[in-house]
């Protein structure tokens, strides 16, 4: 996504885990509780509506629970990452956060805290937008899509646009965005979107002529991968060799936390983002060793918002005590 270059020192507040899979405490034999939800994002869609969002947990996982404040709100299905919260007041701040509930019953930690603000209520306002127009789309790897619309008008303001899978609608983003990313969905499967516009009274478009795709049978990655990947082994004040990586995150809707980085061949460690993730250029730098002249090979891939690994990167060649290779 977009943003702007994210110094090293962001480092400091990434979550390192090890490539050995340790996890968090365990609960007894059971093994440890769900983790809580990463990448939430809430925005208004209409002046009594919010659309919540976040990534997938993991496995194991048999709903999510979203709260507005303290109060639980909404159970989610397993399989679903995103919500509508109904029934809201105009022209309110809200603060939504979610839980994972896993099959055993036991609830895991809240996500970190999001905010919106619905629009002011307009009285007796019973025109709708104009119907968005040039829906485009097309496949991104065999489980995304990457859709594209001409912005409507209204007499007012576009609040937001729904956006929809056959006739059931699967996503919803904010009024000033007319492009969106849809994942979590089938290899070698036919697909019809379409969009409509809402407004903060809640009326609708009509909907755009459907986009019509298939995803492909098999996936090479290529368009969930980071991209502008970059890899330079440089020399450290304490005398030891340090590997350091930047890229430019996959375009998803919602926000990548996690990242695996992979060291000749083998998974090295995995960077998991405890604030808020850079959307922009993502840097960060980790420790290989005293040895002059060392060769390593380097990729890096991101942990999708539903829960599947993206592409691998472009590989990229360092030698410790060498400049990089381009």
């Amino acid at each position: 996504m977009r943003g702007v270059p994210v110094p090293l020192a962001l480092c400091a507040a990434l979550l390192l885990v090890g490539s050995c899979g340790c996890g968090g405490p365990d609960d007894g034999e059971s093994g440890p509780l769900p983790a809580a939800p990463g990448g939430v994002t809430a925005t208004a869609g209409s002046a009594t509506s919010v659309h919540v969002m976040w990534n997938a947990v993991g496995a194991g996982i048999d709903r999510y629970e979203v709260y507005r404040g303290t109060t639980k709100v909404q159970d989610v299905p397993a399989s679903q990452h995103m919500v509508d919260v109904t029934r809201l007041r105009p022209a309110t701040r809200y603060v939504f956060s979610v839980r994972a509930r896993d099959t055993e019953g036991r609830l895991g930690p809240p996500s970190p805290q999001v905010r919106a603000t619905t629009p002011a209520a307009v009285a007796a306002d019973r025109s709708a937008p104009t119907r968005p127009d040039e829906l485009r789309g097309r496949t991104a790897g065999s489980r995304a899509v990457q859709l594209s619309w001409s912005a409507s008008s209204d007499d007012r303001d576009v609040v937001s646009y729904d956006i929809y899978q056959g006739g059931s609608k699967i996503h919803s983003v904010g009024g000033a965005q007319t492009a969106a990313v849809v994942t979590g969905l089938r290899p070698g499967t036919r697909y019809s979107f379409t969009v409509r516009a809402r407004d903060a009274a809640g009326n609708l478009s009509p909907a755009a002529p459907d986009v019509r795709l298939s995803t492909p049978g098999g996936d090479d990655g290529r368009d969930t991968a980071p991209t502008d990947f970059r890899a330079t082994a440089r020399l450290g004040d304490d005398g030891a060799y340090y590997l350091d990586l930047a890229w430019l995150p996959p375009r998803t809707d919602g926000v990548v936390t996690e990242y695996q980085v992979r060291l000749d061949g083998a998974a090295a460690t995995s960077l998991v983002f405890g604030g808020t993730p850079p959307r922009g250029r993502t840097t960060y730098s980790f420790y290989l060793g005293r040895e002059a002249g060392e060769r390593h090979r380097v990729r890096i891939r991101a942990r999708l918002p539903d829960g599947t690994w993206g592409g691998l990167s472009a590989q990229r060649t360092v030698t410790t005590g060498a400049a990089a290779s381009p």
